[in-house]
């Protein structure tokens, strides 16, 4: 009984290492990714590969790529590279958790990048595929504020491009501003970015 005790013991202090080596790590990423894009990228990767069953070390591993990928739409070749990565890596968040809107969300902001780059090679084979992913995902949780928000900022940009009425997008990005004053995400990890860049949105509208 003595040693079985130990024994459990053992298995829970291991159990619980493992995991404070998760946060650590995560917290050690974001932090990286205010200053280190690419760094914070490479840990949220590594950290993935000690937590197979986990998407949301790739799904960051990949958005750190994204967003950094905006700031790169003039060099063709680093972007080409970086996306090819970052697609890579929601591949494998999408394996791991599928029919996910936040994931579907990271995936549209990719093809969002491809075509903020060359909008006359991706428009046209992009932009469709980046409107069935947000229908799509507003179908599996018309609640979740980033699906709602970015559908309606990528909208807009569709709109402003045809020279057409922004106004009734507008609606969406407020309604998207109150979903997210009452989300709660699931963890301290998991997503719960997008209500700043909504409110200058709003703003921007009025």
């Amino acid at each position: 009984m003595h040693k079985l005790i130990i024994i459990l013991v053992l298995f829970a202090t291991s159990m619980a290492n493992a995991q404070t080596q998760y946060e650590v790590g995560m917290k050690k990423a974001f932090e990286l990714w205010e200053t280190e894009a690419i760094e914070a990228s490479q840990l949220f990767e590594r950290i993935s590969k000690a937590e197979p069953d986990n998407w949301l070390p790739p799904y960051y591993a990949a958005q750190t790529l994204i967003i950094d990928g905006f700031s790169k739409l003039n060099d063709s070749d680093a972007l080409e590279t970086q996306l090819n990565k970052a697609q890579n890596l929601l591949n494998d968040a999408t394996a791991i958790s599928k029919e996910n809107p936040d994931i579907m969300v990271m995936q549209a902001l990719l093809y969002t990048v491809y075509v903020a780059s060359d909008g006359a090679t991706y428009g046209m084979t992009l932009s469709g595929k980046v409107m069935a992913l947000y229908a799509q995902a507003e179908q599996i949780d018309s609640t979740n504020p980033r699906v709602v928000f970015n559908k309606a900022e990528w909208e807009i940009g569709s709109a402003r491009y045809f020279g057409q009425d922004t106004k009734p997008f507008c609606k969406d990005i407020e309604r998207s501003i109150e979903l997210f004053t009452n989300f709660k995400p699931e963890s301290v990890f998991h997503p719960n970015w997008g209500k700043e860049r909504a409110e200058e949105a709003l703003k921007a509208c009025q």
